[in-house]
């Protein structure tokens, strides 16, 4: 049978390996069929609803104990920008985004930097904390008891009991699993002074979430080193583990960019051709009910074509901070999101840290502390208020 016959027909993706690696390296005419059967397959659990979540982002700590050679986010001691943000700092800024209908705090921060640095530990210290972990959990309290945003932090491979705190002061989390090929810490390679990013120590933290009953989120990043069958044994990880547990809410494809000053910066972009092809296979491998995303400040002048290519998401769209992890990407304005969206026949929806079926129809995945704060911010779907009735 015709693997694109017969994976749009699966509720849950029945796409082997084999053709899968197949599929990966589609081009021309081929590559077309591959989209049209992701996005006839999305549509047939999605409708043609495509949703965002309107957010703030909050760089709690440019500090981190990684080297990945295609950031340019983290920041050593004694650099530009390497610091914590101030309890004050964070509440200012999620408070500009309350004013301006947001409905989540997107924490992002580098990993565990006190266990390599000691000016992090002493700014720990002065913060009252003796882990970055532990002053995130904080952070993550106050904002939301100070401004009703729902918290989201990005903070690395974390410990069973870091992830059960973070869980209670939280509507959601997210860890990049970019991909789980160890060949990717051989020397010059994109991890090889990342021991973060071990393969088996993130995908612990997928199951770590999963006992927890954690909506989460992760996903690939294409063009550092792997090969496209390398990224489809990935994403039939993420599959695994979501069958077993059901907390991958969400599932992102995004493209490296070559960047000044890092080290893959001589690196070639990834392509548009293997973005789409990453994001159809990935649809097909993953099912109808998966939500993807794939970020549009990253491919701006052609985003709308990753609707085609079988996404159902655009991530977190900011109107009050820029993307501190991709500061030279500017976010489009949500009403250019919306008519572009509609130009290619997709209607835009704002939806919560949480999507809309782990509110409404999964059992167990809001505990009792973030209970009264979600049903707040959701309306009688599960997607978000209206600015003026959240507020």
């Amino acid at each position: 049978m015709n693997p694109l016959t017969e994976s749009t027909g699966a509720q849950c993706g029945d796409l082997t390996r084999e053709d899968a690696y197949g599929l990966i390296e589609a081009e021309g005419a081929h590559l077309l069929a591959v989209m049209h059967a992701a996005a006839r397959l999305r549509e047939a659990h999605k409708g043609r609803t495509v949703t965002y979540s309107r957010k703030v982002f909050i760089p709690l700590t440019t500090l981190c104990r990684d080297d990945c050679g295609y950031c340019t986010f983290k920041r050593d001691p004694g650099q530009p920008g390497a610091r914590y943000l101030a309890p004050e700092e964070v509440l200012e800024i999620a408070r500009q985004g309350q004013a301006q209908g947001c409905k989540e705090a997107l924490f992002s921060l580098g990993d565990k930097p006190e266990l390599r640095f000691p000016e992090a530990a002493a700014a720990l210290r002065r913060l009252g904390h003796t882990s970055t972990i532990g002053y995130l959990v904080d952070m993550c309290r106050q904002v939301l008891r100070e401004t009703g945003l729902l918290p989201h932090p990005n903070p690395g491979t974390l410990s069973r009991p870091e992830l059960a705190a973070l869980r209670e002061t939280s509507g959601s989390m997210g860890i990049m699993l970019e991909n789980l090929t160890p060949r990717l810490q051989q020397p010059g390679m994109a991890h090889e002074r990342a021991p973060d990013k071990v393969p088996g120590a993130r995908m612990a933290n997928l199951r770590f979430a999963g006992e927890l009953r954690f909506p989460f989120t992760t996903g690939l990043l294409i063009g550092i080193g792997e090969t496209p069958r390398e990224r489809v044994d990935t994403l039939f990880e993420i599959k695994a583990i979501h069958q077993r547990y059901g907390h991958i809410q969400e599932v992102i494809i995004q493209n490296f960019r070559a960047k000044p000053g890092i080290p893959m910066a001589d690196w070639p972009d990834a392509t548009l051709s293997d973005l789409l092809r990453t994001i159809a296979v990935a649809r097909l491998v993953l099912g109808g009910e998966m939500n993807i995303q794939a970020p549009p400040n990253l491919s701006p002048e052609t985003y709308p074509l990753l609707l085609l290519a079988g996404i159902n998401d655009w991530g977190g769209i900011s109107p009050v901070t820029p993307d501190h992890i991709n500061p030279e990407a500017p976010w489009p304005l949500i009403d250019e999101l919306a008519r572009r969206s509609a130009e290619v026949g997709y209607v835009l929806r704002e939806r919560l840290t949480l999507y809309p079926e782990y509110i409404r129809e999964k059992e167990g995945f809001v505990p009792p502390s973030m209970q009264a704060a979600v049903v707040r911010l959701a309306d009688a779907e599960g997607y978000a208020q209206p600015h003026d009735t959240a507020a």
